[in-house]
Parts: structure tokens; sequence; C-alpha cells
């Protein structure tokens, strides 16, 4: 089988991480196209030997890259096009039909109010709506996606669960690895380390951390990711005096002073996601996989799991929606630091998120994709 995966950019996300690593495991040939910013995952694509295409779209109205994927489609004759992320869902389906290619469509980032971090609107909605019904199947990354896609309409025979996938042996934890990052990152062998993972934007609430750490005298926190709220973040630090005591790393392993995530939570003694909304909660799945407790306000990949199944993982229940999260936060940290640390071992859901049962998953809906929406463009 071929198929070409259409993803709106591939800049440092969770999304393009995703495809990358799917990308290892599928056992088909595939390429992809980048609508824009060809960034550090195209690079790593093309390390691990995919072919990526740049379309060069010039913004969200530049109708001229419909035809133009339609006919890099037509050119590749592939069995399948599989998008990802808003643009590229609603570009690519509509040029897969055009060039008579069945499509799938993975949504990554559909929350309550919210895609992709932007406010949804009527418009957003509609659009999405109707370049939707144009593909043969839309994969949801967790039960809570696949319910809001039946809320809004989707017709329930249409969506398929895959869930993110991770590859536990990366994140299994290594005591040197552990000493070396925190030597690196100039922390002490025995101080008790907080650690979040993520984009820096006001819905991931990492303010929150930087707040409850400055409550706990000896207590850490490092922070890997970067976006726009990094300059906020650093300020806020250095008003609570912890500036000493916190560190931005920026993309993990996008630069050499940067260690990798799996590094990162292996330096670390608690995983927290304060996140406002989240649409899966891959960077958690990780913590659980490298032996971390997690503190979490909201995440569908623990909250969807039968129950048991992640013991170390602990919602942060708040009073309301009102209400300031951060003292919640701050005993739940309190009480963790205070027990003492441990490694866990890793719990089953990190078995019931591998990459490669995703990746098996998504094969079966290829399969089913292309037995019930046949393609009359293809040349063989």
């Amino acid at each position: 089988m071929r198929a070409l995966h259409v993803i709106t950019g591939l800049g440092v996300g969770g999304a393009e991480q995703q495809l990358r690593l799917m990308l290892r495991h599928l056992p088909a040939r595939c390429d992809v196209v980048t609508l824009a910013n060809p960034g550090a995952v195209a690079e790593g694509l093309r390390a691990d030997g995919v072919r990526v295409h740049h379309l060069g779209m010039r913004g969200n109205r530049d109708l001229a890259a419909v035809p133009r994927l339609a006919r890099l489609i037509r050119r590749g004759t592939y069995d399948l096009v599989h998008t990802h992320l808003y643009r590229a869902c609603v570009y690519g389906r509509i040029a897969a039909r055009l060039a008579g290619t069945p499509v799938v469509a993975t949504e990554h980032s559909l929350g309550r109010a919210e895609i992709e971090g932007r406010p949804l609107t009527r418009g957003t909605r509609e659009l999405y709506l109707r370049t939707e019904r144009l593909g043969a199947a839309t994969v949801a990354v967790s039960d809570t996606v696949a319910r809001r896609l039946r809320e809004w309409g989707v017709p329930a025979a249409r969506i398929h669960t895959v869930p993110n996938g991770i590859d536990a042996a990366a994140f299994r934890h290594d005591e040197g690895r552990r000493r070396a990052t925190r030597a690196r990152l100039g922390i002490p062998d025995g101080a008790f380390v907080v650690g979040g993972v993520g984009r820096l934007v006001p819905g991931k609430r990492f303010d929150l951390l930087i707040r409850a750490v400055s409550e706990l005298p000896g207590a850490w926190l490092v922070l890997a990711g970067e976006g726009p709220e990094a300059p906020s973040l650093h300020g806020l630090a250095a008003r609570l005096g912890v500036a000493d005591r916190v560190r931005l790393l920026g993309e993990c392993g996008s630069a050499v002073a940067s260690p990798g995530v799996p590094a990162v939570l292996s330096a670390v003694d608690v995983f927290v996601s304060a996140s406002r909304e989240e649409t899966f909660g891959l960077a958690a799945v990780e913590a659980l996989a490298a032996g971390l407790p997690v503190l979490y306000a909201v995440c569908p990949a623990v909250e969807d799991l039968p129950a048991g199944l992640a013991p170390g993982a602990l919602r942060i229940g708040y009073s309301s929606e009102t209400a300031d999260p951060a003292p919640a936060l701050t005993a739940a940290l309190r009480h963790r630091m205070e027990s003492g640390t441990r490694r866990l071992p890793p719990p089953p859901a990190v078995d019931h998120y591998d990459i490669a049962r995703s990746s098996r998953r998504l094969m079966d809906v290829y399969a089913q994709a292309i037995d019930t929406e046949p393609s009359t463009g293809r040349a063989h």
C-alpha cells in the first residue's frame, strides 16, 4: 500500500511528532506533504527516509493549493490520502476527492471550545463538517474526541478511534541518564523536581506549576517546550523569586544544549499536566512509561481507560472553573515531596497505548476505507 500523509505544518508539536513515530511503524510506503512550515519534524522525517514535499501554501485562503495538491496525489498514484490537522483536513479532503483517491483524516485537536488552540467559530465548524463528508473515515485520537465528533453530527459509522501511541522503550527510566541530565541542567542530585512538557501557550497553564513551586522551598521545575508564553513564564519566575529553580528548556532535542523528552522525564520526580483542555494527553502517558507519578487536570488518555490501568495518575480536583487551582496543585505536590520520591512500574496503560498496536488499528481503517470507497483516479 502507498499512502500520502498531508499535514498543515511540520514544526515541533504533538500531532507532528506522532505522525513521525507512526510512520516508523506503519507497514505501508508513505510520503508526506506539508502545506507550510517544513520545520524540525520535516528534517526528522527525511532522516528516517521519508520523502517530504513542501506545498508552499501562502495562507488559509490560498485556494491554488488545492489543484497543486490534487496533481501531486495523481502523480503519486497513491492508494490512500491521510490528512492531519484542520487546514490539511479541509484542503486535503477536497484535493483527494478531485484526484479520485480515498481519504482518511485524523482529528488530533478538537476541544470543547477550541481546535488546535484557537477558538471554535460557527464558520470553522461548518467548513469542517462540509469537507468531512468527502472522506471515507475520520479517526479520533481518543474516545473523548470521538464523542465530540458525534455531538457535531459526524455519523458514528464514519468515526474510528485510534489512540495516539508511544514507544515505551524510549522512556524507560535510567539512573545514569537521570544523573547526567540533572548535572547538565545544574540541578542537585537530591532535589525534588517537578516536570512539564508541551507548547508554552496559555491553555497549558504552566504558570500554575511556577506558582506551586514558589510555595515549595527546595523544589525545582523543568519545563520542556517552546511557545509564545515563554517570556511571561520567565518573568513570573523572576517575580516570584524562583528563577534559579526553574528551567525552561525550549524545544527538546532541537539544540545541543537541550535534552530530549526521555532525558527530561528521567530527571524529574513527578509530572504535572495542568492543561485546561486536552484531546489526548500524550506527555502524561510518556511520563507513566518513565515510571513517574502523574498529576493532571484533564487527560482523556487516562480518563477514557477502564479503572485501574493507570494507578500512578491522579486527577487534581478543583472546586469550580473559576476557583484558583494553584492551591490544590501545591497541596498535591507538597504531599508528593513529603512522601519521598520513587519510581513506579509502568502501568498497563503504557501497553494499551503501544505505538505498534495503534499502527495495526490504523491499517484496519485504511483497508476499510479503500474497500468502501474504491479509487477512480489512480493508475495501477
